[in-house]
């Protein structure tokens, strides 16, 4: 793993790190008055740097040079190297470099964005015309459907990107849809030698298809038809049809690295990118050792909607990711289509599951040999997960195998039974794993079971086993199902709360669709996504919160559309108070994963509403200063506030602003430690902004945590004129609970403003901790 320089680690830490890598990649932050204002001198001022701390005969090169949401550069240099360029003047930090990883349609009807409406976000909103995109991610097919530029207007002139062009990446790959592609993989190869081309594009083209399927769900065109192998048959678009994008590939076949990340960053910002979409996450650190959270604050600074996702960790607590509170972090949820699959077993017992396939199926009426596959002999273990070469071909030919999830992809684990001799799969999900049915284009006939269904197949297997007979199975595909309820429901795999970095800042923030999503893919990769399979299709059904990221990109684009002056925390504000918590049977939402209710460590504010975005009544608007008072509030020194913002910090006012959870966000966050304290209190300032009718009297309805006790002043808000700000103070009072050392305690409620026409809702979270 290499280090991105941003000067500030302590010498403690690179000195430790020495002994263990001789050298890593780090990314340098200089201070801003030591920028000459011609990059290429500035560029020539860091190798002059570097040139004193290196040896005569280490050759100086710089893998990034940073200028729009960062002053530094990249480098790849010894810990002793690093020490020594920390002691000259204006050089601030130094940052470990992460490695991210992809956190990987019907969803616009299901969002209620429907074409044929005379009125609406859609229509309000010229279906997002001459909004950009910015996608950092794999790269781009730009021969999609989804990408064609037919009846676009001309590019605005504010656009000042570039369309990279290679050798399998010509100049008519951008057009008025696509405007503009460019590709970074210095960091990538600092650390892991130069690129296979044979695998890989050294070029904005998508070798991997995450980076055209988040496209194509943010902005792609109508499409007629779509859908994958026969299924989800129908309309394909984006979230934003006429939306412009701009790909920035980032992500290769060993990651993604951060100094690749910031320059990507770097460049949309200095494009003119409206919107950028992030579907990319890594481990949570401070904010100031995060690229990303400094590269979404310089773009947040310049007017910039970043929405990324919340991670895939679900669905144990503190598992979200991206969670810094000028970034959009987003969840996902189902929307109401599956794609049936069930298993039939000997017994005449019918398991419910659900998979795709099309290809050579299993006979209509014909029972198979069933065998768990941590039963055929090997160590077990890894026979069970289904990994390479584990399997006994004696043991699975011409039966259906039960595998494990874990460890392989899910898709993976298919291609080891086929190879084996099997027939069919049925890929069993863990305990961790709860209910949650993901579906995948397997290579041969599979489906996939919940933890619960998925041992009670094991014990069919184990009995028929004890009593001599064969244990049999067939899958019964039933296609695309509409209209399912309850829906939307949180992803089993979805992130969740509290947030490890900041508990007093609620994420994910919302949730958005994020469950087998059909969206465009690439020719060249098979829609198993991996090797062997040779099947081409333009649209290709996935899962994550990298599917939920895009959607709420889409919509930031148009709401940036419809309301040119809203800040990108106006646009998170819109989304977050008029999203909702009930599904279509009109309960609160489930957590699929258990099947229990959902809470804001879920769902945070609750599923977007589109349609109530585009008129919330009320927002939430925060300044670049507040997002300062914040971080002084937070305990960063000036300096860890100065990498992040590119400025000095003045942390005097912050004491003004009061604690942490008063930077001015849509929902409230109170953090108690019990401490043997019998009651503790704490208050929260808010200002809100009137973005509706100019005369208009909003009212508050207050729904407490339970054992908690939560005022409002003024109970009442007159508004005289739009753009008007006015002020409340919640004052939040809990009683200690009975709790184990080191346990806590969540309740959740919330706060709501109502002028009769806009409901205004925040959830408020007061959890109890019991220190150990």
């Amino acid at each position: 793993m290499g280090f991105f320089l941003f000067f500030f680690l302590s010498l403690l830490s690179l000195a430790s790190s020495a002994s263990r890598v001789d050298q890593k990649t780090f990314i340098v932050r200089v201070q801003n008055e030591a920028k000459p204002s011609v990059f290429t001198t500035h560029k020539h001022w860091y190798e002059s740097s570097l040139s004193s701390v290196l040896s005569p005969s280490t050759p100086i090169q710089l893998l990034h040079v940073y200028d729009s949401v960062f002053h530094g550069f990249s480098a790849k240099l010894s810990p002793t190297e690093a020490l020594k360029l920390q002691t000259l003047p204006h050089f601030i930090a130094v940052i470990p470099e992460q490695v991210r990883h992809l956190q990987t349609t019907r969803s616009p009807l299901f969002l209620g964005l429907k074409t044929t409406d005379s009125a609406g976000l859609l229509k309000e909103s010229d279906f997002g015309s001459d909004l950009v995109i910015g996608v950092i991610d794999t790269g781009i097919w730009p021969e999609r459907q989804s990408f064609n530029d037919r009846n676009l207007g001309p590019i605005n002139s504010k656009w000042k990107g570039q369309c990279v062009t290679t050798n399998d990446f010509g100049s008519n790959s951008c057009n008025k849809k696509l405007i503009g592609a460019r590709y970074f993989c210095s960091g990538y190869e600092a650390s892991n030698g130069k690129m296979n081309e044979t695998s890989e594009f050294r070029s904005p083209r998508d070798s991997d298809g995450h980076g055209t399927h988040t496209a194509s769900i943010a902005a792609g065109r109508y499409v007629f038809p779509a859908s994958t192998l026969g299924y989800a048959k129908g309309v394909a678009a984006g979230m934003a049809p006429k939306a412009r994008l701009a790909a920035y590939k980032v992500c290769w076949n060993a990651g993604c690295y951060d100094s690749d990340i910031l320059a990507a960053f770097d460049s949309a910002v200095a494009d003119g990118v409206d919107v950028i979409s992030l579907s990319v996450g890594g481990a949570v650190v401070p904010y100031y050792l995060d690229a990303i959270a400094i590269g979404a604050y310089g773009a947040a600074e310049k007017g910039i909607f970043l929405s990324a996702s919340a991670g895939n960790g679900g669905p144990g607590g503190l598992t979200v990711t991206n969670v810094a509170p000028w970034v959009a972090t987003v969840g996902a949820g189902t929307i109401d289509r599956d794609f049936p699959a069930d298993v039939k077993l000997g017994n005449g017992k019918v398991v419910t599951g659900a998979g795709v396939y099309n290809g050579r199926g299993l006979s209509p009426g014909r029972m198979y040999p069933l065998v768990y596959a941590g039963s055929g002999g090997g160590d077990g273990y890894s026979s069970s997960l289904c990994l390479e070469g584990s399997l006994d071909p004696d043991f699975v030919k011409g039966k259906i195998v039960l595998c494990d999830r874990g460890i392989n992809s899910r898709a993976a684990k298919g291609e080891v039974v086929k190879k084996a001799g099997g027939v069919g799969m049925i890929l069993a999900n863990g305990v961790f794993d709860g209910e949650g049915l993901v579906v995948d284009c397997h290579v041969l006939p599979a489906t996939a079971v919940g933890a619960s269904n998925a041992d009670e197949i094991r014990q069919y297997i184990d009995s028929a086993s004890k009593s001599k007979s064969s244990a049999t199975a067939t899958i019964l595909f039933k296609g695309t199902r509409l209209g399912v309820r309850p829906a939307p429901v949180v992803a089993s795999f979805s992130a969740r709360g509290p947030n490890p970095e900041t508990p007093e800042i609620l994420k994910p923030d919302v949730i958005a669709p994020g469950l087998n999503i059909l969206a465009a893919w690439p020719d060249k990769v098979g829609p198993a996504g991996i090797p062997s399979d040779n099947r081409r299709t333009e649209f290709n059904i996935l899962s994550g919160t990298s599917m939920a990221c895009p959607h709420v990109s889409g919509l930031a684009a148009l709401l940036k559309a419809a309301h040119p002056d809203w800040s990108p925390a106006a646009i998170k504000s819109a989304l977050m108070t008029t999203a909702y918590t009930v599904d279509n049977r009109g309960e609160t939402m489930v957590d699929e994963s258990n099947g229990n209710t959902s809470t804001v460590l879920d769902f945070g504010s609750g599923h977007v509403h589109p349609t109530k975005a585009m008129n919330p009544g009320l927002v939430y608007d925060i300044t670049p200063m507040d997002y300062v008072d914040f971080l002084c509030n937070s305990n960063y020194t000036i300096n860890n506030i100065q990498v992040i913002t590119r400025r000095n910090a003045d942390c005097s006012g912050a004491k003004r602003a009061g604690h942490v959870g008063n930077l001015n966000y849509p929902s409230f966050s109170a953090v108690f430690q019990q401490y043997g304290k019998h009651t503790m209190s704490t208050h929260f300032i808010r200002q809100v902004t009137n973005v509706g009718d100019p005369n208009s009297v909003y009212k508050v309805t207050v729904r407490p945590p339970s054992g908690t006790l939560v005022t409002v002043e003024p109970k009442q808000l007159v508004f005289r004129r739009g753009g008007q700000k006015l002020n409340f103070l919640v004052r939040v009072e809990a009683t200690a609970v009975k709790l184990a050392p080191g346990s806590t305690n969540m309740k959740s409620g919330s706060i709501v403003w109502s002028d009769g026409k806009h409901n205004v809702t925040s959830p408020i979270v007061v959890t109890m901790q019991q220190p150990l």
